[in-house]
């Protein structure tokens, strides 16, 4: 083995096999009568995974999550698309814009955006001023708050992906495609989606996977009143106090993201 690599292997165990470790084996154990872990081996945290209500919090964040990733590259492919096609002094100032958000905390994001649309935010406010409202729109404490909450703040890591493969599409060739006679269905189908595929779902799976175990925005936009699974995962570590079911539930999430990725890839060589 090259020494160059024991650095890295070194901090790949103890930063990332080392932690995933303990969390397998906590999940493998039972809850103390105080809470933590009472170190006495068993599987019935993961049959207690299995009961329909929590299989019904798996289900509502996937949803939430699948549903946030394909609204974000639907959003976010014509943002990338115009990103790259201005003019190369403008580009730059257009990818600082997009990052802009993330130079603020994301619970303070979380707040503004709910603030925004708010009873007695912004939005109402504008709307009832210029008369399209007589009263204001309930968007607080429902799903689509907690919807619009996710792709406002996980937009960019749809966009940022398909804007440099678009970027480095030459025009030329869409160009020369309209000469031979093709329309703009044509453009989009044999030339855009083709190079732009493997982008498209880089940026869905960069969305994907923190969504799907996002806990702040739907309890803090959706006023915790539909249970996700990130939700739940802080509620069996921090209140519950029963860690080994939440590591069990930690483990089954991750099995669930590994399998999907490994099925996306699959499916992407095919």
């Amino acid at each position: 083995m090259d020494h160059a690599v024991l650095p890295y292997m070194a901090w790949l165990a103890l930063f990332l096999i080392g932690p995933l470790f303990f969390v397998l084996v906590a999940s493998l154990q039972q809850k103390g009568l105080w809470g933590g872990v009472s170190w006495v081996w068993s599987f019935s945290n993961y049959a207690r995974a299995f009961d329909p209500i929590y299989l019904y919090v798996l289900w509502s964040s996937f949803k939430l999550a699948a549903v946030t990733a394909f609204s974000s590259l639907v959003i976010g492919f014509p943002m990338a698309w115009f990103m790259a096609r201005l003019d190369p002094k403008w580009r730059t100032a257009a990818i600082i814009l997009v990052l802009m958000p993330f130079i603020s905390n994301f619970v303070v994001r979380a707040y503004a955006l709910k603030f925004l649309i708010g009873l007695e935010g912004p939005l109402n406010r504008f709307l009832m001023n210029v008369g399209w409202l007589d009263t204001p729109l309930f968007l607080d404490n429902i799903k689509f708050a907690v919807w619009f909450g996710m792709v406002t703040n996980y937009l960019p890591f749809a966009v940022l992906p398909i804007y440099v493969s678009l970027e480095r599409l030459d025009i030329q060739l869409l160009e020369t495609a309209r000469d031979l006679g093709a329309n703009s269905l044509q453009l989009w189908l044999r030339i855009v989606w083709p190079l732009s595929r493997s982008a498209v779902v880089t940026g869905g799976t960069l969305v994907f996977v923190p969504a799907f175990g996002e806990f702040v925005i739907p309890d803090l936009m959706g006023g915790a009143k539909t249970m996700y699974l990130g939700n739940l995962l802080a509620d069996q570590f921090l209140k519950a106090r029963d860690w080994p079911f939440g590591a069990a539930l930690s483990v089954l999430m991750m099995i669930v993201i590994v399998f999907l990725l490994s099925s996306v890839r699959w499916g992407g060589r095919t």
